[in-house]
């Protein structure tokens, strides 16, 4: 179609944020969607590349009445967190001290909140997540909060088993995608332990205001945790019947 026809799929629309019945100018889009891609493309690139302000997210946190610990991973500057996910997956030996002479036995939940691929989402919904979930966790044991950078989401097995938590929580941000830059996605581990593999995490992803709001993400936190610590596992080994029990 040309720039001025009548568009007759702006209906569909309605439904989906991908990009499905653009039309067309010639032998290519109209020029508002190429625009609107390119727009999308790097606002993608800003959110893998943004640095996660951590001063202002422990403030934030710690106005909001929760401790905070201060780590980062073995990838010390953001091409090498890119280039070797390995690294971002453990803690600096200065980080893994820190969390050793923080240990606290007997916490019930650790949550550890990490840049990931997109600060930008970790920055805009984490702080609401957990205030939230802690205020329906009031009959568990949480430990600090622990902040790390340039993390993938397995650092928490660590940050988790340094702390002696029975439960690990990563609040990370997700992959962006060309309309999503800001999700944020949750990773709940039990028995945190190095060497744990993907299987033994339940996920709750696309965590931001357009999808799963965080407000409701924190509820189906607070239930999947429950689940969890009644079950003693999760992962693949958690019984999909319990993640509905009752808050």
């Amino acid at each position: 179609m040309s720039e001025t026809s009548v568009d007759h799929w702006h209906w569909l629309r309605d439904f989906t944020a991908a990009r499905i019945a653009l039309g067309r100018a010639g032998n290519g889009l109209p020029t508002a969607h190429v625009l609107s891609f390119a727009l999308a493309h790097s606002r993608a690139r800003d959110a893998i590349f943004t640095e996660l302000d951590v001063d202002s997210l422990k403030a934030e946190c710690e106005q909001a009445g929760l401790t905070t610990i201060l780590v980062r991973s073995r990838a010390h500057d953001r091409r090498t967190y890119l280039l070797r996910p390995d690294l971002g997956r453990r803690l600096d030996p200065e980080s893994a001290n820190l969390l050793s002479l923080a240990r606290a036995p007997h916490s019930d939940i650790v949550f550890v909140v990490s840049d990931g691929l997109s600060a930008t989402a970790v920055q805009r919904h984490a702080l609401p997540v957990l205030r939230d979930a802690r205020a329906l966790l009031r009959d568990f044991t949480i430990g600090p909060v622990v902040i790390a950078t340039q993390a993938r989401v397995a650092l928490a097995d660590e940050a988790g088993a340094l702390l002696g938590a029975r439960i690990a929580v990563s609040l990370i941000g997700e992959r962006p995608g060309l309309s999503s830059p800001d999700s944020l996605g949750i990773y709940v581990t039990y028995r945190p332990q190095v060497g744990n593999v993907d299987e033994a995490r339940n996920c709750i992803s696309n965590i931001r205001p357009a999808a799963l709001t965080p407000a409701n993400a924190a509820r189906e936190l607070a239930r999947l945790l429950r689940a969890v610590h009644f079950n003693g596992r999760s992962g693949v080994g958690l019984p999909l019947d319990t993640v509905a029990l009752p808050d």
